[in-house]
């Protein structure tokens, strides 16, 4: 698999500031050489250029925007820079609806605490990404907004749960965007739009939860390139009194980190994480040949077999849990609503017994303390993020992966669960195309509490692989 060159890619018809990367647009905002409300425009005319395409950015807030921008802190870390709020996470005074009926015309009074600490370091938010029904499902689809559309071809899907920011983030509507991750939220749409997303270790990225102990979800920072995730990251990172499980930024930033020198690379691949989790021949061969392409000069590519028995088992149990335990504070009225599969969802929660769930606490226990011995011999593991590329919009999940059948919709994302059962960080990196033009990307599973070393090799393979990070103009077809 080779990486697309520059002169290859999709043409862009945005506005020039569009192509800017985040880092670029926050220097020219400190300098003067832009102002926020440049900015601002500049996102909003490329929402309105691409959003019938994609519906990506399902509501903006122009007027809210305009005004943040006006009084935007030249001086704080992020200028004035619009960013994309996955619409799961409340913002004061713009429609929250998490792609549900009985909040469609929901709007906050207050915002997450994510929101604050990224307003307070000087974001602007544009407005809300698309996301399934209550962020249930690796594609982007509600009963409000409808479908997020593949921007490289808009027949395909754009992963899910975070796929109206990927999709955002690859034609330039926005500059950095927020993402979340349980099942690969995060991961799976960054793979399927040629974009970054990095799910964080647990309590370095606070809000946004229902429940602060939870350590399965987390925010993460979704960019174009590895550098500007890195950057997101510092903005989103740091501790806070009102979640337990918060730990404090680290002294060396992560883009700090991440633009430091990575030495040698030791990288475990495993294809199919030891027969555990389904992959099509085609995902093996494209993933075998991006990463035998980077290697060598310092960087060593091993064939491993991750310690994972029982870990399907694990994350299904401990997903159906949260999600009961979080339909039990729903009001009926919103839950009645909600579509089958996460109907399904809840119902496998309330069906478990106390010993499913001790079986899944003491299961996970023993993945951590396994994965933390296997990883001590690498700097990251490198797997697929998802078993097939993209697929067309009105699949909801394929049925069967390398003809192994699908169980439901959870079944074909079983790359996403050790990291998330382990508390791993995990980026989802643009590695090349399919022979159809469509993204893959490579999941780098990093050292606990890792997120420096694995943004550090992760910029350092994307180097080598030469993926250009220039947003594109969404391919109709």
């Amino acid at each position: 698999m080779k990486p697309e060159p520059e002169a290859d890619r999709p043409d862009f018809s945005g506005p020039e500031l569009s192509r800017l990367t985040a880092r670029q647009a926050v220097d020219a905002l400190k300098s003067g050489e832009v102002t926020p409300v440049e900015l601002v425009e500049a996102s909003l005319a490329r929402i309105a250029q691409t959003g019938p395409a994609i519906n990506a950015m399902v509501t903006t807030c122009a007027e809210r925007a305009l005004s943040a921008a006006q009084n935007a802190d030249r001086d704080s870390p992020l200028a004035g820079l619009p960013i994309g709020i996955k619409d799961l996470t409340p913002v004061a005074g713009v429609r929250t609806t998490w792609g549900t009926p009985a909040l469609a015309d929901f709007i906050p009074e207050a915002s997450d605490p994510l929101v604050l600490r990224l307003e307070a370091r000087g974001a602007v938010v544009i407005g809300k990404t698309n996301t399934p029904e209550m962020g249930a499902g690796a594609n982007t689809f509600n009963p409000v907004f409808g479908a997020t559309l593949n921007p490289w071809d808009t027949r395909m899907n754009a992963g899910g749960s975070s796929g109206g920011a990927a999709a955002g983030l690859a034609t330039g509507e926005t500059w950095l965007s927020h993402g979340s991750d349980l099942g690969g939220s995060l991961r799976t749409p960054a793979s399927f739009c040629g974009i970054v997303g990095l799910r964080p270790s647990p309590g370095v990225v606070t809000g946004g939860g229902a429940d602060p102990f939870d350590t399965m979800p987390v925010q993460g920072p979704m960019a174009r390139d590895v550098a500007d995730c890195a950057l997101f990251l510092d903005m989103m990172a740091g501790s806070d009194p009102a979640s337990p499980l918060s730990v404090p930024s680290p002294e060396q930033s992560y883009l700090d980190q991440c633009l430091a020198p990575a030495g040698a690379i030791r990288i475990a691949f495993s294809a199919d994480l030891g027969g555990w989790a389904p992959v099509t021949d085609q995902m093996t061969r494209l993933l075998r040949e991006g990463l035998d392409r980077i290697t060598g000069d310092g960087v060593a590519l091993f064939d491993a077999k991750p310690p994972l028995r029982g870990a399907e088992d694990c994350f299904r149990t401990l997903r159906a849990l949260g999600f009961w335990a979080q339909a039990r504070k729903t009001p009926e009225r919103i839950t009645r609503l909600y579509k089958p599969a996460l109907q399904q969802n809840i119902a496998d929660g309330a069906s478990l017994t106390t010993e499913d769930v001790a079986q899944a606490m003491t299961t996970r226990a023993r993945l951590f303390a396994e994965m933390r011995g296997f990883l001590g011999a690498y700097d990251v593991l490198a797997c697929p993020v998802s078993g097939v590329p993209p697929l067309p919009q009105e699949i909801e999940y394929p049925t069967e992966v390398a003809g192994v059948p699908s169980r439901d919709y959870l079944s074909w994302l079983a790359f996403a669960f050790p990291a998330t059962l382990c508390g791993l960080p995990a980026l989802s990196l643009p590695l090349g195309f399919t022979e159809s033009g469509l993204p893959v990307g490579v999941q780098l599973i990093g050292q606990p509490r890792g997120e420096g070393r694995l943004l550090q090799v992760a910029r350092a393979l994307e180097a080598r692989i030469g993926f250009a990070a220039r947003p594109i103009d969404p391919i109709i077809r």
